[in-house]
């Protein structure tokens, strides 16, 4: 039987350190109690009983440890200053096999998936410069395949002419592999693009022809793998691809005819489908080259059709192919104009079989070190200079250059021949008319008229034509505003363009008849609606009675009644206060002479716009009223006539101070006061009341002048104003003259003729007249009362 063990105390004993041992027991052996099966309970540790542990008794540092950990590292340190005092700087070499140790690392790490930032390898990239190395090989043909791939993949219609010699200008010879690779996944990608893809093809095998056989071995291998494994969708884009090279006959159409037959020789529903695919691309391309192989192709389609075995849906295709091929394939031709970009001597056809034996050069996919590869970049670049028409030695051609610089230019003023009769404006003409008469919308009509290539200098007269058809129609069409519109929001150069239009038209708009006025005054009232064109044109415009003609001010009608019924009376006039713009409406809305004010607000009120000249109203209304000398009271003695007489001179400089009513019924032309061409009798009468009146509360007529008769006709006399030294107009009665013609008509509204202002200097005695002579020998005639 074993001692029972004692427990001293529930804390935990720490462990004793060596030579030394907490057990009561003299054997030093410490034994435990057997395990429970039960959980322990959550017990806390209790507090320090009396007894407190030594620091002494229990170190917690090994001092020996610890010095020799001083030591070591003072060693490393002395180490680490030892070399940083021998080092050098690094040469060349050294930093260039530095940074290819560096980049064939994070090559490596790459495929693991470490992630390496841009400008980082972009750095060690450029610190690799020597190129016979494999690393600097391996940037260039990662570059390569980046702007192969990327050159591809933004090639379309437009602008495929500019994006062929951006590849020509990569080395296509070391990267053919990489080519094929990436326009085959491309075109597998999206087949709608295989026609472009197949010009593209057809371009690059003119000038590399081993580029376009690659790229056919691989389709014609591709589509044998997918044919035996049934892969349907490899068939068809290998199918297309190879049918639209035919169609640019970069294969032999004897590829395409053995395709069809091994499609059609034992015919499933998929075969069939694939191989009517085919037909519809290639068709009229077989038929054109080789009839007879198309019509054996038919006939084993006919026979299919009445014969074999399959499903509804492939008999609707093969009829659907038979209506095709009966409509001479007018939805799929073989050849786009826009895409039929090789002439027919530069074209290189291949014929490689469907059973040939065929060498793929996977290979050329992946990169491969060089150890010419200086000299290969210069074959290429001889190549390209040769392919781009550009010169291969750069100082042999300054030389040339420098000596035929003299004799090409002589050759060139020699043959600079100008067209003096406009025969290539009269066709660009044309065919901007003819082009916008046949076009059913206007967004049909602005696709073709941006293809028309303009020669320099001649841009505005599209615009021109534009606005000329316009005015030719019966009535205004919005077509022409749309185009318009679409044009100038396509780009700035047309809105400058229409602007200048606008300027143009608006000076000559009285060489138009009132249709095609109305029809270019919509057209322009479209454009502006909808801020095509910019409203600080306007500024061109003066609305006033001497710079405005009847046709100007038709034109400015139409377009502010077209521009009120697209963007509303509010709308419009928010757009006329626009406090930018306003500096370019002063011509429209003058507030800087009173005449040329109201002349404005009648304009606009009399076409159903007075809410547009409200500022002008309240301009006109807030101007300070002019000052009118009062009249001295005059004696019927001959002294006080002498007197005012002698006046008269002195006086003649006050005529500025006379109303602006007086100033228009009273207009000097060429030493003539005479009334106004538009004066009327009532005019006149109220020219009376306004220099006669002796307050200007209550304005009288002069006791000579009383109240006109019904049947009295009316008489122009002059009076003598001594205050302001001009003549004044008075009118009195004078029995009716049957036989005197130039007696007016008493009618309110009768105008005076214009003729009657024509008359020379001086006062004529004729009843009726209203021109008034201001010569000294004039003022002579008058009597001491002031009249004739």
């Amino acid at each position: 039987m074993t001692d029972p063990v004692v427990l001293q105390s529930a804390v935990r004993v720490p462990t004793p350190p060596p030579g030394t041992s907490y057990s009561p027991n003299a054997s030093g052996s410490r034994k435990r109690s057997p395990p429970s099966r039960s959980p322990s309970p959550n017990r806390r540790r209790s507090p320090p009983g009396d007894s407190v542990r030594e620091d002494g008794d229990a170190p917690r540092i090994d001092p020996e440890r610890a010095i020799e950990r001083e030591r070591q590292l003072a060693e490393r340190v002395r180490q680490h200053e030892k070399q940083e005092a021998a080092r050098k700087p690094m040469t060349e070499e050294e930093k260039q096999a530095s940074a290819k140790a560096e980049y064939e690392k994070l090559l490596n790490m790459r495929s693991g998936g470490t992630y390496i930032p841009p400008a980082r390898l972009r750095a060690l990239q450029a610190q690799i410069t020597d190129k016979t190395s494999k690393e600097y090989q391996r940037m260039a043909w990662e570059a390569l395949k980046k702007s192969i791939n990327g050159l591809i993949n933004k090639v379309n219609v437009s602008n495929i002419k500019h994006i062929v010699p951006e590849l020509f200008g990569e080395n296509l010879v070391r990267g053919r592999g990489l080519f094929c690779r990436s326009i085959m996944k491309a075109q597998a990608a999206s087949l709608p693009f295989t026609p472009i893809y197949a010009a593209m093809a057809a371009i690059v095998n003119t000038k590399l022809p081993q580029v376009g056989e690659l790229l056919l071995n691989r389709l014609i291998v591709q589509f044998r793998k997918a044919f035996k494994r049934n892969d349907k969708a490899v068939c068809i884009s290998s199918t297309t691809f190879i049918a639209h090279l035919c169609n640019q006959q970069v294969v032999h159409e004897m590829l395409a005819a053995q395709i069809l037959l091994l499609l059609l020789h034992k015919p499933t529903d998929d075969s069939v489908e694939i191989a009517v695919g085919l037909t519809r691309e290639v068709g009229q391309h077989l038929e054109e080259m080789s009839g007879p192989i198309a019509l054996a192709v038919f006939d084993q389609f006919r026979n299919i059709l009445h014969e074999a075995d399959i499903d509804k849906r492939v008999q609707y295709m093969i009829e659907v192919l038979f209506q095709v091929r009966k409509d001479r394939y007018k939805d799929n031709p073989a050849i786009k104009d826009e895409l039929d970009l090789v002439e027919e001597e530069d074209q290189i056809t291949h014929r490689v079989g469907l059973d040939d034996e065929i060498e793929t050069q996977d290979t050329l996919n992946i990169f491969k070190y060089d150890p010419q590869w200086e000299e290969h970049e210069e074959a290429y670049k001889k190549l390209k200079a040769e392919i781009l028409g550009e010169g291969s030695d750069d100082e042999e051609d300054e030389d040339e250059t420098d000596e035929s610089s003299d004799e090409e230019a002589e050759e060139e003023r020699q043959m600079d021949i100008k067209d003096q009769s406009n025969t290539d404006l009269v066709n660009l003409r044309r065919t901007i008319y003819l082009t916008i008469m046949s076009s059913i919308d206007f967004e049909e009509c602005c696709h073709k008229l941006m293809k028309i290539s303009l020669p320099p200098g001649l841009e505005p007269e599209l615009p021109s034509m534009i606005i000329e058809c316009c005015s030719q129609e019966r009535t205004y069409s919005k077509f022409y505003g749309l185009i318009g519109e679409r044009f100038s929001k396509i780009n700035r150069l047309w809105c400058d363009l229409f602007e200048a239009a606008f300027a143009k038209y608006y000076d000559t708009i009285h060489r138009f008849e009132t249709n095609k006025l109305r029809n270019i005054a919509r057209f322009f009232g479209h454009m502006f609606s909808t801020d095509a064109i910019g409203w600080h044109v306007m500024s061109v415009i003066h609305l006033n009675e001497e710079e405005t003609t009847s046709s100007s001010r038709i034109f400015i009608k139409i377009l502010f009644q077209d521009l009120g019924e697209h963007l509303g009376l509010q709308k419009l006039q928010e757009r006329m206060r626009d406090e930018i713009l306003r500096p370019s409406f002063e011509g429209l809305f003058p507030t800087d002479n009173p005449r040329n004010t109201r002349f404005s607000i009648n304009y606009f009120t009399s076409i159903g716009f007075g809410i547009l000249t409200e500022d002008m109203r309240e301009h006109l209304k807030n101007l300070p009223k002019p000052t009118v000398p009062a009249l001295p009271a005059r004696d019927a003695t001959p002294e006080s006539d002498a007197e005012s007489v002698s006046s008269r001179s002195s006086c003649s400089t006050c005529t500025a101070q006379l109303d602006v009513h007086c100033l228009d019924l009273l207009h000097p032309r060429n030493g003539v006061t005479a009334v106004g061409t538009e004066a009327t009798p009532g005019q006149c009468r109220d020219l009376l009341l306004h220099l006669g009146a002796r307050d200007e509360a209550g304005a009288t007529l002069p006791s000579r002048c009383p109240p006109l008769a019904p049947n009295a006709h009316r008489r122009v006399h002059l009076a003598r104003l001594p205050r302001l030294g001009v003549p004044v107009i008075t009118l009195c009665h004078v029995p009716r003259a049957p036989h005197d013609r130039d007696v007016i008509k008493e009618d309110a509204g009768t105008r005076i003729p214009d003729h009657r202002l024509a008359l020379p200097l001086g006062v004529d005695r004729r009843p009726g007249l209203l021109l008034v002579g201001a010569a000294p020998r004039t003022i002579s005639n008058l009597n001491g009362d002031g009249l004739l």
